[in-house]
């Protein structure tokens, strides 16, 4: 257990670590550094981009770092940028945190208007069937990707869900490529989004900051694309918000 601990405090300080490197520093052969490695890999703590790569800090990690600095830290760095981007769009906003194959909106800012996206902090929905959740997992490595998926299989809500995981990862495929998600009545009907995730020091994905319309302002992607560039523009804002609390000291 004490090799193992070790192990993460070396992949956490130097954000990339061998197995030849392992054994030398616990001084343990190579075999026995491999097996811990890859335990804690397939424990989701450590990942490696390729077959016999060095592994860096797992979601895990991410996930238990988050934790020791609260949620709550997160929701007020996001807070004022939320209600900015409320008062640009007039539209909903929500800030989101991956939770296994799930995503959990932990803040919320309502629109003004009349017919609105109402208050969706707490609501847990399948992450492949929003804007907020397909943000954060095409920010994921792959392998990481294929663990949380391991199975392949995804539940549709509604008719407009992607129901395979070939439509997944093509659809995850082009949102990395354009650095936003939509979500068109995939997870409810009558709401659609466009999301886009916020990174940390090492570009793992934080959370996703969306806005969130009725469908009937939002029937198509072609007419979301009017918020990407406010969307993209409060994912910088809070993103250099939450680095510095981040930031080693």
């Amino acid at each position: 257990m004490d090799n193992a601990l070790r192990l993460l405090e070396l992949v956490g300080e130097r954000h990339a670590l061998r197995v030849s490197d392992a054994a030398t520093l616990l001084g343990v052969a190579p075999s026995t550094a491999h097996r811990l490695l890859n335990s804690l890999r397939k424990r989701g703590f450590v990942l490696q981009d390729k077959p016999n790569g060095a592994y860096r800090p797992g979601p895990v990690l991410n996930e238990i770092g988050l934790a020791a600095i609260g949620r709550i830290d997160i929701r007020r760095a996001a807070r004022p940028v939320l209600e900015e981007l409320r008062e640009q769009t007039q539209e909903t906003v929500s800030l989101s945190l991956l939770e296994g194959r799930n995503v959990r909106f932990v803040d919320c800012v309502e629109s003004p208007r009349s017919v609105r996206v109402g208050d969706r902090t707490g609501v847990v929905l399948p992450a492949h069937c929003t804007a907020a959740g397909k943000a954060i997992l095409a920010a994921l490595p792959g392998p990481e990707l294929a663990r949380r998926f391991a199975d392949r299989e995804l539940t549709a809500r509604t008719n407009a869900s992607l129901s395979t995981w070939e439509e997944l990862e093509a659809e995850l495929g082009d949102i990395r490529r354009a650095g936003y998600a939509f979500n068109i009545e995939e997870g409810e009907i009558g709401i659609s989004a466009v999301s886009t995730a916020l990174r940390d020091l090492t570009e793992a994905p934080l959370a996703s900051v969306a806005v969130v319309v009725p469908a009937s302002r939002m029937p198509t992607r072609n007419a979301g694309e009017a918020f990407i560039p406010a969307v993209l523009h409060a994912r910088d804002a809070i993103q250099e918000v939450l680095r510095a609390q981040l930031a080693p000291r």
